[in-house]
């Protein structure tokens, strides 16, 4: 076992879900040794959660933390950064040009400029950058893309992925989630920036292909909500594959039903993130077969990163964990001068650049109801 890596982390307080999802992520593997961080936008409570948390090191702000951390013999090599969106610019410039490694929650930003201006404080760096697509560490979306990839699905024709829930669906659970549905924080989409960039960034990772232009339909169904919470788009890819993506946080009766379908010329796959673990295939003319994770049929892309026989459920913890350990091995061959095996995947600026371009066009194409828009703008 290398040496575990120093991580820091911005944002995510003891109080706050995502930040003890990349903890427990950064610790499944024991690639990673939390030591430092700014874990509230004030100085008292980032106290209060480093204290809360142990750790060794505890500031009041991401600056102060960046710059001492940068001259310390034994400091952070890595940092994740978890704050609302707004945040995600202004505190990884300040670990990227001081050569420490970012691991950042998604989106990307909450504007297009400031994706922009990322991307080149990440070119200019030395350091890596990685974003948190967690559904693309699920070992079942690495088998439909090794398949895709391999051809088993022919041309790709058509592409379908969708995003309900349903945990905004009153006024008053605007109180659930006050920064996401705050234009100045959350950015200019709503349930297309929080999820709808999930249920893209899936049906191009799994499809091998990127949307050329979309028409997108958006809607903000509760009263006095200042950002959608419901979008319908319709999308072109490359090459001439067609798809569409629903994405919605006011549809009663789901949770996390996120799911994607994929058809070719020679046969179809289905997942859903709710039966992570089964990945369905339906060749054309043929019966069609359910492949489960590590049981036959499953490839060496799915079995790479999984971590228990076939019948023991992994799922949410798991697949974060899993771009946790791609980043560290990236980080790791990064520190001893040489390349990461070819297989190590781990979403990172371009990623987030595409995701941002989603958000915007959306935005721009619901504008103009609804009318084909390309990406970029």
């Amino acid at each position: 076992m290398a040496q575990r890596i120093r991580l820091g982390m911005v944002g995510g307080g003891n109080d706050a879900f995502i930040g003890a999802v990349h903890r427990i992520a950064a610790r499944l593997d024991d690639r990673y040794e939390l030591v430092a961080g700014a874990l509230s936008s004030t100085p008292e409570r980032a106290r209060a959660s480093g204290e809360a948390l142990g750790l060794p090191r505890v500031y009041d702000d991401f600056k102060s933390m960046a710059v001492r951390e940068a001259r310390l013999k034994e400091g952070i090599e890595a940092v994740a950064i978890v704050t609302p969106n707004h945040m995600h610019f202004a505190a990884a410039r300040e670990f990227l040009k001081r050569g420490i490694h970012v691991i950042c929650d998604k989106p990307l930003t909450s504007t297009m400029a400031e994706a922009r201006k990322m991307a080149k404080a990440v070119e200019a760096s030395a350091a890596k950058f990685f974003l948190t697509h967690n559904y693309t560490g699920y070992p079942m979306v690495r088998q439909a893309r090794e398949m895709v990839a391999q051809g088993e699905l022919g041309e790709i024709r058509v592409v379908q992925v969708e995003y309900p829930q349903d945990w905004l669906t009153r006024h008053e659970d605007f109180k659930q989630a006050e920064w996401r549905t705050d234009p100045a924080r959350s950015g200019a989409g709503g349930s297309t920036g929080d999820i709808g960039t999930h249920a893209h960034h899936l049906a191009c990772f799994v499809s091998g292909l990127r949307v050329e232009s979309l028409a997108a339909d958006l809607q903000s169904f509760v009263p006095g909500r200042a950002l959608d919470d419901n979008a319908h788009v319709m999308l072109r890819f490359e090459g001439g594959a067609r798809g569409m993506l629903w994405c919605s946080q006011v549809a009663p009766g789901n949770e996390n039903a996120l799911r994607l379908r994929i058809y070719g010329e020679a046969g179809g796959l289905e997942w859903a993130q709710e039966q992570p673990n089964h990945l369905w295939h339906k060749p054309y003319g043929a019966p069609k077969r359910l492949i489960t994770r590590n049981g036959a049929g499953a490839g060496e892309a799915a079995a790479r990163v999984s971590r228990v026989p076939p019948g023991h459920p992994e799922g949410y913890l798991e697949g974060f964990a899993n771009l946790y350990t791609e980043a560290a091995e990236k980080i790791i061959a990064h520190r001893d001068g040489v390349d990461a095996a070819p297989e190590v995947t781990c979403p990172g600026i371009e990623d987030g650049l595409r995701g941002m371009e989603f958000v915007n066009a959306c935005v721009r194409s619901s504008a103009r109801n609804a009318a084909w828009v390309t990406l970029p703008d």
